[in-house]
């Protein structure tokens, strides 16, 4: 089988999906390659992610992983969303087919870029370094 249960359950039935009105931090990536295009919505209260909400246009894999991040972050102070990762999102939704990785690291850097959004709105300093982008295409098309 392709897909694990978890990527599947995700999948068809996706968790926070939609849109925050006025929300603290937004972060949109994209990946021209294979028209992936993620974002998220942040809540965020005394430092801990309240809500959290996504839309994502892409493939499967694509709306798990989104699903998936979400769920890992909600609730959760914004430090531990920073330390996220796509490895810990993979391994959440039990693998991932090789060719389908990429959509792991742009949940991984649309929390990233919700979070640096955060900040840049509150004027709260960060170490640029945190948000380098490390997507490579190597995996689509």
């Amino acid at each position: 089988m392709l897909y694990s249960d978890k990527v599947m359950d995700h999948f068809t039935n996706p968790r926070n999906v939609g849109t925050i009105e006025n929300a603290d931090g937004v972060g949109e990536v994209g990946n021209a390659k294979c028209g992936d295009i993620m974002k998220i919505f942040l809540k965020i209260d005394d430092g801990i992610i309240t809500d959290v909400k996504f839309s994502t246009f892409g493939c499967g894999s694509a709306i798990a992983s989104s699903s998936m991040a979400t769920e890992m972050i909600k609730g959760k102070p914004v430090s531990q969303a920073l330390e996220l990762t796509n490895k810990a999102v993979v391994e959440a939704l039990d693998g991932l087919p090789a060719h389908k990785i990429h959509c792991s690291v742009l949940a991984e850097e649309a929390v990233k870029a919700a979070v640096k959004d955060y900040y840049d709105k509150n004027g709260i300093e960060y170490d640029p370094e945190m948000f380098a982008q490390k997507h490579d295409c190597e995996h689509c098309g």
